[in-house]
């Protein structure tokens, strides 16, 4: 995990670190899955998992973030957002709720009559000018399979506060068929609804193995069984 630098400029209008921007796609996860999408991934993120896809957002050990990433000013983002015709923008990263300027960003795309949907990890509380802009939370608590203590990927009262909103849904990405149990614990727990439950993987085989194996116990649980579309399609594939 990287500290997340401020802003080199922090008198100039609100700016955000961006590791990559991207259209010409669809949202691979979740409830939107096969929806056009574009999507905003910022830098910088508080946890570590050891099967993350976007290692570049925050490992410095592995890349030069700075070569990585760049700031954009708010307006830039949302007129870079705006171009398209995405019914969808995801803004996801990374964490990107580590940055402040996402909230004057989603605000201005959801008044430009744009859906918005956060990608969490669900350690971060929304922010209450996100919650009444109505964006779409999918928070993705991290299972034991990320490798992560348990104290750092699992906040309660942050799980309790994503619970109570009407737009947030919940979707985990799983390593084993016992990580099952940790999410009908967690679904208890804080009353976490709906679950939606994938399997991890960077590639075809992986992903289509994973559904093989997990389709009927999500099934039997009571929950939603969900793909990685665009790995299916394109493959782990950057800007994809």
């Amino acid at each position: 995990m990287t500290t997340l630098r401020t802003d080199p400029h922090p008198k100039r209008p609100p700016r955000l670190r961006i590791t990559e921007m991207f259209r010409d796609t669809v949202q691979g996860e979740g409830p939107s899955t096969g929806r056009r999408a574009a999507f905003i991934r910022c830098c910088g993120c508080n946890l570590t998992c050891g099967w993350c896809d976007t290692p570049e957002t925050w490992d410095s050990s592995r890349f030069d973030l700075a070569a990585e990433s760049s700031w954009w000013a708010v307006d830039d983002l949302a007129e870079w957002a705006l171009e398209g015709t995405e019914p969808i923008i995801v803004i996801t990263g990374g964490e990107p709720l580590l940055q402040p300027g996402v909230v004057p960003l989603a605000e201005r795309l959801v008044e430009d009559g744009r859906e918005v949907e956060f990608e969490t990890n669900g350690t971060l509380a929304p922010p209450r000018r996100l919650v009444d802009a109505g964006v779409y939370w999918n928070v993705s608590p991290k299972l034991s399979g990320a490798h992560v203590a348990k104290e750092r990927r699992i906040v309660p009262e942050t799980l309790r506060a994503f619970a109570a909103l009407e737009r947030a849904r919940f979707k985990f990405a799983v390593t084993a068929l016992t990580e099952l149990d940790e999410i009908a614990a967690l679904e208890t727990e804080f009353g976490l609804d709906p679950v939606w439950v994938m399997p991890e993987g960077t590639t075809r085989e992986a992903v289509r193995t994973g559904l093989q194996k997990l389709a009927q116990p999500v099934i039997a649980r009571g929950w939603n069984l969900g793909t990685r579309l665009h790995i299916e399609i394109w493959g782990n594939r950057r800007g994809k």
